[in-house]
C-alpha cells in the first residue's frame, strides 16, 4: 500500500462530492439547525450552574445524530457506485492496490462525516461560553464522536463493496445503523416488558390511632418489567457509548449537569433489580433514595463492550468488501459491471 495512492483516491472521491451544490446546501442546513438547537439548549439549561456543559453535550449528540442520518448515503455507494459507473476498473488497473482503493474510499467517507463536526465547532465554542465544561469531558466526548464517525463510515464502505447495487447497499447501511440506534432501544423496551416478574413492596402498617406499627410488615405484590435483564441491549447504541464513556459531572446534589450524564444515568438505573422495594419509616428507610451519582458508582460501565461490538461489525464488513474488491476477481455477482 502507498500513502500517496491512498491520498490520491481520497482526493478524487472528495472532489466529486465537493462539485455537488447539494453538499454545500446540506452543510448549510445543518448549520441553520445548529443555530436553533443552540438557542434552545441555552434555554433548557438556563437553570443550572453549568450551562456550557449542558449546551455542549446537546450539540455533540446532534452532530452524532446527523452523522448517523447522512453518512450512510455518502459512504454506502463508495465502491459499487464506481463499479456501476465503470470507473472502478480503471483504477484497479493502475498501480493502486486493493488496500489503497479501500482505505482511500474510507478516508474520504470519514472526511465527509467529519465535515459536520467542523461545522459544529463554532457552536461548541459558543456553548462553552456558558461555563461548567470540564477539559476531560471535552477530550473524551470528541474522541468517541470521532470513533463513531469512523465506524459508521466503515460500515457504509464495507457494504458498498459487498453488495453489488448502490441502492441496496445504501439501504443496508441504514438498516445496520438503525439496528444499532433504534433496534437496540426496541429490544430493550420490548424485552424488558416481556420479561416480567413478581415484585414485592414492604412497608410498615398504621394502627387505629394513625401511628406507624414498627412490629409488623405489610406486603404488596405486583408485576414489574425486568429491564435489568435486557439493559445490555443498549450497550452497542452509539449514543449510549458516547454518554457512558464520557466522564460525568455532577452538581452539589449529585445530579448530572449535562445530557451525557442523564443518558448514562438512565442506562445505569436500568441495571437495578425492581423485584423488592422496602419502605421502613421506623428506620428512616424510604426506599431507594440514592442520587444518580451513587447509582452510577454502584453499577458497571458498558461502553467498551458496545464499542467492541461496533468495531467487530464494521471490521467484518470492511474485510468482506476488501476480499470482494481484490483483483483478479474469481467470482462476481451476476450482472456486475466490470468496465
Amino acid at each position: 500500500m502507498s500513502a500517496a495512492h491512498i491520498a490520491t483516491i481520497a482526493r478524487l472521491e472528495l472532489t466529486q462530492r465537493l462539485r455537488s451544490v447539494g453538499w454545500y446546501i446540506l452543510l448549510g442546513v445543518f448549520a441553520l439547525l445548529l443555530v436553533g438547537i443552540t438557542a434552545l439548549a441555552f434555554m433548557v439549561y438556563s437553570w443550572g450552574d453549568a450551562i456550557g456543559a449542558g449546551v455542549y453535550s446537546i450539540i455533540v449528540n446532534v452532530v452524532l445524530l446527523l452523522v448517523v442520518l447522512v453518512s450512510p448515503t455518502l459512504s454506502g455507494n463508495a465502491i459499487n457506485g464506481d463499479r456501476e459507473a465503470a470507473t472502478l476498473a480503471a483504477i484497479q488497473v493502475t498501480a493502486a492496490s486493493t488496500g489503497d482503493i479501500m482505505l482511500g474510499k474510507l478516508l474520504a467517507a470519514i472526511a465527509t462525516g467529519g465535515a459536520f463536526l467542523l461545522v459544529a465547532l463554532p457552536f461548541l465554542a459558543i456553548g462553552l461560553l456558558g461555563g461548567g465544561a470540564n477539559a476531560l469531558v471535552l477530550l473524551v466526548s470528541l474522541l468517541i464522536l470521532a470513533v463513531e464517525i469512523v465506524i459508521v463510515a466503515t460500515i457504509g464502505v464495507g457494504l458498498s463493496g459487498i453488495i453489488a447495487r448502490p441502492l441496496f447497499s445504501v439501504a443496508a447501511t441504514y438498516l445496520v445503523v438503525a439496528a444499532l440506534t433504534i433496534g437496540t432501544l426496541i429490544v430493550f423496551g420490548l424485552g424488558g416488558a416481556a420479561l416480567r416478574s413478581e415484585a414485592t413492596s414492604y412497608s410498615r402498617p398504621y394502627d387505629t390511632n394513625g401511628e406507624v406499627d414498627c412490629d409488623e410488615w405489610e406486603t404488596y405484590t405486583y408485576e414489574v418489567p425486568r429491564f435489568d435483564r435486557v439493559w445490555w441491549a443498549l450497550a452497542a447504541n452509539p449514543f449510549v457509548v458516547l454518554a457512558d464513556a464520557t466522564p460525568t459531572e455532577f452538581n452539589d446534589d449529585g445530579y448530572p449537569v449535562d445530557m451525557f450524564g442523564q443518558i448514562k444515568f438512565g442506562v445505569r438505573a436500568a441495571q437495578q433489580s425492581p423485584v423488592e422495594q422496602r419502605w421502613d419509616e421506623c428506620a428512616g428507610d424510604y426506599g431507594d433514595m440514592r442520587t444518580p451519582e451513587e447509582v452510577m458508582q454502584g453499577t458497571v460501565p458498558s461502553w467498551f463492550v458496545g464499542l467492541g461490538i461496533q468495531i467487530l461489525i464494521a471490521g467484518g464488513l470492511f474485510a468482506g468488501a476488501w476480499s470482494r474488491t481484490r483483483t483478479p476477481a474469481r467470482r462476481l455477482p451476476p450482472g456486475t459491471r466490470i468496465a
